[in-house]
């Protein structure tokens, strides 16, 4: 049996001065793809608007952009992945074993307050699948409500990029609010290394979280270990 993962991105391209932009930081979803694929699952994108999702320029440039972010710049089917997103009204949840909410500061904008992205991610974790993000990918859950009326990271562990990263990156005064603290304040017991920039996954029940970029790989890992292991038991 076939597994599948939902990638969630941005359609936001700048931060509020429309003269920064920013966008998807690539490498945490081509990591991803790339240990998805490998695993054999079926992947597809959305986005809140659909259509395209525009890159962060600083995940473009050296040393951030590896092999896989070339490859994925250099290949036309790819590009058309990210110029032709779904919206989440043509998601079925029920197609999908788990979701991953891909990162950059743009989702800051756009991730929180969607109530269709919301509704898919409640569906796929109530029907026994996995949630999960990587960095800023984490302000996607933090409005996430389970069908008891409680948020779904409350008294959950979870990690995503910290403030004290976005201080060391530059952009703390360009950014909405502190995700760090937004996610605390929902309950969630937020955990970060003890080094800034370093891989650096949580893990609670069926809810897996990266901290930064560096984490993709490692989240998108246990992410397929995780559908693996419960696909197996179903078939017990």
């Amino acid at each position: 049996m076939t597994h599948r993962v939902l990638h969630v991105v941005t359609n936001v391209a700048h931060y509020d001065d429309p003269n920064e932009p920013t966008g998807l930081w690539l490498s945490e979803l081509t990591h991803a793809w790339h240990v998805f694929g490998q695993a054999g699952f079926e992947q597809r994108i959305v986005s809140p608007q659909g259509g395209v999702s525009p890159l962060e320029p600083r995940s473009l440039k050296w040393p951030l952009a590896d092999a896989s972010v070339k490859a994925w710049l250099n290949g036309k089917d790819s590009q058309a992945l990210l110029a032709t997103t779904a919206r989440p009204d043509q998601i079925v949840p029920a197609d999908f074993d788990a979701i991953y909410f891909t990162g950059g500061h743009a989702v800051m904008w756009d991730f929180p307050d969607d109530t269709a992205l919301q509704r898919i991610t409640r569906d796929i974790y109530e029907s026994g699948g996995i949630v999960s993000s990587v960095c800023h990918g984490y302000c996607g859950l933090l409005n996430t409500t389970l069908s008891d009326g409680s948020l779904l990271v409350a008294q959950r562990r979870v990690t995503g990029y910290s403030w004290t990263e976005e201080v060391l990156a530059g952009v703390a005064k360009k950014v909405p609010y502190n995700a760090e603290e937004e996610m605390k304040r929902r309950g969630a017991r937020y955990e970060k290394a003890l080094l800034p920039f370093v891989s650096n996954v949580v893990t609670d029940g069926r809810l897996v979280t990266g901290q930064n970029p560096q984490s993709a790989k490692a989240t998108a890992t246990q992410v397929a270990a995780l559908v693996s292991r419960q696909a197996a038991a179903n078939r017990a």
